[in-house]
């Protein structure tokens, strides 16, 4: 797996960025690929090369304003006992405190004030999992909730996300009604990294969870939510500001480093359908009620026990993904048929965990003397 890791360097390059800006221009004209053609420019051959082979195959930018400084392997000194990588064509010398493990560093891009280092590391072969807990993901409340059927833990997490979400948009209209919109995209890219590391945090936790208890994870298959969801306009804004993507490419990358199975579900009825009877109940806002077996819980605890005890058609591993939704070296023949599992997201080619519909109330019993455990954590 490869990881990109940022590094504060603490250096001037202003000079060899504005180089490096004329040299992706010059590409994106000419689309050559020789650095002979930019020599006049100034800038180190082993940059050019790198800047010359990103843009001149570019056929949709005219312009570039913003070029990064991008150094391959080879021009990359690794001292691993002083943690230290050396880049002798710009005379810069970083110090790194990421893991110590990785293979190789692949490249290294330099900008205006971080580094920015990818490194290939191991991953850890898949276990096969005794069990799966189940993490329900919403809009509102919680970000993520866990829940673990053979033990009847729940675990809720990022309640803030809301707050956060609330707050900046409060501060955006207040400054859009005086004009500054510098400063709305200030606190737009502010709000972004802050619930980039909420979920970053969630995700770690998650897995963490899974690994100590030797079990998988299992997600809803979330892709096109936001256009078959019928929006109502005080949810419009929860949903589309709802980083549940984020998330998921989260709990993927770390689990995979862990060997930790991920799979997928069709989500269809996961928060209306009674975790203890499997027949269809009655859900208002977060609160559930089946008329059944009179169960009565929070409707995301319900669903995430149903996650976790739905049947599985299909298991994918994060693993998995990677040939169908990889590099740009993916044969045709692998794109078009990733193209018309995407189409189709219900067929089992994409995944998709599905219950069996003869016995669907069978496979979503959980018995209801199992103990449940409330285990609320707010991030």
């Amino acid at each position: 797996m490869i990881l990109t890791y940022k590094i504060r360097h603490g250096r001037d390059f202003s000079d060899e960025l504005r180089k490096a800006e004329r040299v992706a221009n010059f590409a994106l004209k000419t689309r050559t690929q020789s650095s002979h053609d930019v020599k006049h420019l100034g800038l180190k051959s082993m940059i050019s090369n790198q800047i010359l082979r990103k843009y001149s195959r570019n056929r949709v930018l005219k312009e570039v304003h913003s070029v990064k400084l991008t150094i391959p392997s080879q021009g990359v000194r690794v001292l691993r006992e002083l943690r230290t990588l050396i880049i002798p064509c710009l005379g810069l010398t970083l110090n790194y405190q990421f893991r110590d493990d990785f293979e190789k560093v692949n490249q290294v891009e330099v900008g205006d004030e971080y580094a920015y280092v990818s490194v290939a590391v191991p991953e850890e072969k898949p276990y096969d999992p005794r069990g799966w807990i189940g993490v329900d993901r919403n809009t509102t409340g919680h970000v993520a909730v866990v829940a673990d059927p053979e033990t009847g833990k729940v675990i809720k997490l990022g309640k803030s996300a809301k707050h956060i979400h609330d707050k900046y948009r409060e501060i955006r209209r207040s400054l859009q009604s005086h004009w500054k919109y510098r400063k709305v995209k200030e606190i737009r890219d502010r709000e972004s990294r802050v619930v980039r590391d909420l979920n970053n945090r969630v995700s770690r936790r998650i897995v963490d969870t899974a690994k100590a208890s030797g079990k998988g994870i299992k997600l809803e298959l979330l892709e096109g939510i936001r256009k078959t969801t019928r929006q109502a306009r005080s949810f419009k804004y929860a949903l589309h500001s709802w980083s549940f993507y984020q998330l998921e490419k989260m709990i993927e990358y770390k689990a995979k480093l862990l060997g930790v199975p991920v799979a997928y579900i069709d989500p269809a009825y996961t928060s209306q359908t009674c975790s203890r009877c499997g027949q269809m109940g009655d859900r208002d806002g977060k609160s559930f009620r089946c008329p059944n077996c009179g169960h009565i819980e929070n409707a995301d605890v319900n669903a995430s026990f149903n996650i976790a005890v739905r049947q599985i058609g299909v298991s994918r591993s994060a693993g998995d993904r990677d040939p169908s939704e990889g590099s740009t070296d993916t044969p045709r023949a692998d794109m078009a048929e990733n193209d018309a599992n995407r189409r189709t997201p219900r067929a089992s080619a994409v995944g998709v965990c599905q219950p069996l519909p003869s016995r669907r109330p069978a496979l979503m019993m959980c018995p209801a003397t199992e103990p449940r455990i409330a285990c609320t954590k707010t991030m």
